[in-house]
């Protein structure tokens, strides 16, 4: 992948208490909207069950992890086992890897078929990710809402427009303090693929 189609610039957009760091234009958008084309078709999609308040349903997206073998990984009652990397994937983790000074073993990607699909209020504190995981985020396809809260005082709000080629990186103590989430959008009808690279222990 050509080191001109990626933008290198990033700012804090956290007030306190750890680092959201956004760079809007990080793949280019003639090169993104090929990943998403070429992603859409290539991955191994799922739409897995969760146990939300006692109840079974479907995940309001499609899933799939891919990254080093020797580890599961599991969140929210759903443990998932990687599917080896891919050439596009490795592609795509070598450009991170090279901004951000981190190393990941994993890829979770996520799949909104269109507004209806979502991802509910979460922290990424899981204990296989570390104590202050770094998480990388890039966004193909349509733009979503990406909304942060501190989990303490719910009135401190942000709203991020993730659109096709941006990367979003959280780091420092960010999964301790603030959460996320992907709400539904009436206004969205086309797809967003999400892929969170993460480092396992």
């Amino acid at each position: 992948m050509q080191e001109d189609l990626f933008q290198k610039s990033g700012q804090n957009l956290l007030p306190f208490q750890g680092e959201v760091r956004y760079y809007p234009d990080f793949i280019r958008w003639e090169k993104a909207s090929e990943l998403y084309r070429r992603l859409e078709k290539e991955i191994e999609w799922k739409q897995e069950p969760i146990r939300l308040f006692g109840k079974t349903i479907l995940q309001p997206r499609l899933t799939a992890l891919y990254g080093d073998p020797e580890k599961s990984y599991s969140y929210s009652g759903i443990t998932m086992n990687p599917i080896p990397w891919n050439n596009t994937l490795r592609e795509i983790k070598f450009q991170i890897e090279k901004l951000s000074m981190e190393s990941f073993t994993h890829v979770l990607l996520n799949f909104y078929r269109d507004g209806k699909d979502s991802m509910g209020w979460h922290r990424d504190n899981e204990a296989s990710l570390g104590r202050n995981p770094t998480i990388a985020s890039i966004s193909l396809g349509e733009t979503r809402n990406f909304q942060l809260r501190h989990y303490e005082d719910k009135k401190i709000k942000l709203n991020i427009p993730l659109n096709s080629g941006s990367l979003l990186i959280m780091g420092g103590e960010s999964q301790h303090f603030w959460e996320h989430q992907i709400p539904k959008s009436k206004k969205v009808s086309k797809g967003r693929i999400n892929l969170t690279f993460r480092k396992l222990i």
